[in-house]
This record gives C-alpha cells, sequence and structure tokens, in this order.
C-alpha cells in the first residue's frame, strides 16, 4: 500500500480533503485526478475516503490500495499499446483482402483503435473513480 501524511482541511459526507506535500511518486501515480495541486506549489489537496472519522485539523495517514494501483496503470498505459497494435494488424489483414496499401491503411486503423482505447479508458475510469477501492483512503490519526 502506498502511504502519505497529510492534514484534514475539509470534510464532506463521507470523505475528507487532506492537504499533502507532493513527491516525484505523484507525476506516475494514477489517482493523481483526485488531488489538485495548491498554489502551483509542492502542496496537494487529496480528497480521500474518511473510514476513520478524522475531524478538521487532524494528522492522518492516507493510502491506495497497490492491487488498485496495478490495475490502473495497465488500463493507462498497456491498453492504449494494445489496441493500437492491434487496428494495425487489422488494417494490414483489410489491406491485404482488399488489395489497399498496407502501410496507409494498417496506420490509419491502428491510430483509429488507439483513439478507441482512450474512450474506453475515459469511460473505465469514470466507473472506476466512483468505487471505494480505487480511491484514496485515510488508514488512520496520527495526532489530533
Amino acid at each position: 500500500m502506498a502511504t502519505e501524511k497529510g492534514i484534514v482541511t475539509k470534510l464532506e459526507s463521507a470523505t475528507a480533503w487532506v492537504t499533502t506535500t507532493r513527491t516525484s511518486a505523484c507525476e506516475t501515480c494514477a489517482a493523481k485526478s483526485a488531488c489538485r495541486t495548491l498554489g502551483g506549489g509542492k502542496e496537494m489537496e487529496v480528497e480521500a475516503v474518511n473510514p476513520v472519522g478524522a475531524k478538521m485539523g487532524d494528522r492522518v495517514v492516507i493510502g491506495f490500495e497497490t492491487s488498485a494501483l496495478v490495475k490502473i496503470s495497465f488500463l493507462i498505459y498497456i491498453v492504449p499499446i494494445i489496441s493500437m497494435i492491434l487496428g494495425a494488424i487489422i488494417g494490414q489483414k483489410i489491406a491485404l483482402s482488399y488489395h489497399y496499401n498496407g502501410s496507409v491503411l494498417s496506420a490509419i486503423v491502428g491510430f483509429l483503435f488507439f483513439f478507441l482505447a482512450f474512450l474506453f479508458i475515459k469511460s473505465t475510469g469514470n466507473k472506476m473513480a466512483k468505487k471505494n477501492e480505487y480511491r484514496p483512503k485515510i488508514i488512520r490519526i496520527i495526532k489530533q
């Protein structure tokens, strides 16, 4: 589990906004869409599920399940590549069947599949964002 320390700055019904410091790990984090940079600096504000009942001003530890991180990373990085390769292969097969230029049709269908992969990622990502297993959680309160 990836963890980070921060301070609760705002409460909502089932979530809390936690201010934390941006680290180098943030750049590759699949859940960075749940975070907001404050004033363009190193401080970040993260919306986290609050099962421990943290209150405003509490110092907390937030965590993100690594299994969810692996799934999201696969979706973001591998699916577009596989889609583009699959599209290029299909384009090549179609070109051979209909006597078109294989390179051109392969490139067109490959980029079409690449674009469709991003639509799939957007749709799937929106569904995943609603599930608590793909959201950061407050694990424990360090100091009140």
